[in-house]
């Protein structure tokens, strides 16, 4: 099992520099991760270095509250993908679920999925903002909204990905999506745990020290 094609190699922090996504995208090449995920910004910087090799880019939208309107959600994305975003992951409209305004929660997801077509589409639900009902019904949403995954974290919040909510969100989604933990993942042997209980990718800013088998004090 090759872990690095497992990672989504991910710098979102609000002060991060260009030289700090350029070095990203260096170390995407040197251990051929799946794809590097930055702040949509800093996608032309990404495709720049990384030009034609085979790691895709990843942008996040909405990023990291979901609270903005659809429309706003929708730019952002088509905006990426011109610019050589190749995957996008979108925040969930949190308080709109929390609302049980689960109509607005569905179409704000189904319009984005529509607008980005065949780009892949990764909902970040924050489950640390959620209780298991709702975590059950953002990811039975998602499924319904046609988008291709479901995300544990932003990063940003509480706390990120636990192996307690994957489980539920598996057994919600079987294998109608694919699953993306995110937040607080920081070396490899905690990597492997979240794939053995059928996560397709992580996302983390500790994948130099995963392949190294070092740990990362980073939160993402």
């Amino acid at each position: 099992m090759e872990l690095n094609k497992y990672i989504d190699h991910t710098l979102l922090s609000p002060t991060a520099t260009e030289a700090d996504i350029l070095n990203l995208c260096e170390e995407a090449l040197k251990y051929n991760f799946y794809s590097v995920c930055v702040n949509s910004c800093y996608v032309p910087i990404a495709k720049q270095t990384l030009g034609h090799s085979d790691v895709k880019i990843c942008t996040v939208i909405g990023f990291p509250l979901g609270a903005m309107s659809t429309d706003a959600k929708i730019f952002e994305a088509k905006k990426a993908i011109e610019q050589g975003a190749t995957e996008i992951d979108m925040v969930i409209n949190i308080g709109r679920l929390k609302s049980k305004n689960y109509l607005a929660v569905l179409k704000d997801i189904n319009d984005v999925k529509r607008a980005i077509g065949l780009t892949p589409l990764k909902v970040i639900l924050e489950i640390s903002e959620l209780s298991k009902n709702e975590i059950v019904k953002a990811c039975e949403i998602c499924m319904d909204a046609k988008a291709d995954f479901v995300k544990t974290s932003t990063g940003f919040s509480k706390s990120g990905a636990t192996l307690t909510a994957v489980k539920i969100m598996k057994k919600t989604v079987k294998d109608q999506l694919k699953i993306k933990a995110s937040g607080g993942i920081r070396d490899a042997e905690t990597a492997l745990k979240y794939i053995e209980v059928g996560v397709h990718r992580i996302g983390a800013s500790s994948g130099v020290a995963m392949m190294t088998n070092q740990t990362s004090n980073s939160s993402y």
